[in-house]
């Protein structure tokens, strides 16, 4: 029941889901598989070349994956899964899952920052164990603030997978592993960065630490399939004209611990009942989704 309060909450302080409590105990199983079935039919995949942003970068869709452009992954992240809102460029899922399937593994959003060019001077001269320690320190320190808003702290247990940056094609990743107090299995949250002319592209992925080997396979094919159109890559970066970020590689892997990537988390955390609980939102959703034409992709 506990869990139940928490999600009625966050459904309340967002507006995002029915402002009424949800009865699980007369709750029609039958009604609630139309609905996630009527959700899940409602999307439409892209597949292939794929540009994103204003023709910021480019994406050539994995094999094995599908394509939610940046309007629906929008409403996906806030309406279904109750994230703050935000500007999506898109959204990558396995090809065999959709964004309420019962078992849900990960999907990976895109986003881009535009924060400046980010110099990789750096890059070999971070103690990654020191970054980890500092990181673990600062997560310990925002839980009070994270408590105060209602959400549950946050450990960093360590690296799921320690940071790598592969400085030719200017990509750098990493994973730590998380842990949200009173859940049993821990959380993975698998970053990439792809760093260009004005900024970089973020590409985040959440799923529970035991589809770290998953993950790990599909990792390279992923890195592959993005990368920025020529006039927004790294190369060319022009010093008179383009402003340089204010960090370095190092900086850009400490990050501030969950700005966004924590309530993506803890919606899975808690994804069998913010499935129930979009059964009594799909009326408004649907009618979002499809009403009016006048929305723009990211």
């Amino acid at each position: 029941m506990r869990k139940i309060t928490f999600l009625l909450l966050l459904f309340i302080n967002t507006s995002i889901y029915a402002q009424q409590e949800i009865d699980t105990l007369s709750f029609n199983l039958e009604q609630y598989q139309k609905t996630m079935d009527s959700i899940d039919n409602s999307f439409n995949y892209g597949y292939g070349k794929i540009i994103l942003g204003d023709n910021l970068a480019e994406l050539n869709v994995p094999e094995g994956f599908k394509f939610l452009d940046g309007i629906q992954a929008q409403r996906v992240l806030t309406d279904l899964w109750g994230n703050p809102p935000s500007t999506s460029l898109g959204m990558l899922l396995p090809e065999d899952m959709t964004p309420m399937h019962d078992n849900f593994t990960y999907a990976v959003e895109i986003i881009y920052s535009e924060e400046g060019y980010i110099d990789d001077d750096d890059a070999d001269d971070i103690d990654y164990s020191d970054l980890l320690l500092e990181m673990q320190n600062d997560a310990v320190a925002e839980n009070e603030e994270r408590v105060r808003l209602g959400y549950p702290e946050i450990e960093i247990v360590g690296w799921a997978s320690e940071p790598y940056y592969d400085a030719e094609n200017k990509k750098l990743h990493w994973a730590k592993e998380l842990k949200f107090e009173d859940t049993e299995v821990n959380t993975l949250n698998y970053n990439i960065r792809i760093l260009g002319r004005k900024g970089y592209l973020n590409l985040n992925a959440i799923g529970d630490i035991n589809i770290l080997d998953t993950f790990n396979k599909d990792r390279e094919n992923i890195l592959k399939s993005v990368e920025f159109t020529s006039g927004n890559r790294y190369s060319d970066f022009n010093p008179d004209i383009d402003e340089v970020a204010a960090y370095g590689i190092g900086s850009l892997v400490a990050g501030k611990i969950l700005a966004k990537a924590g309530f993506f988390a803890v919606i899975l955390k808690f994804w069998k009942f913010i499935a129930i609980g979009a059964v009594g939102m799909f009326g408004a959703f649907k009618k979002k989704l499809f009403g009016g034409g006048n929305d723009k992709d990211a």
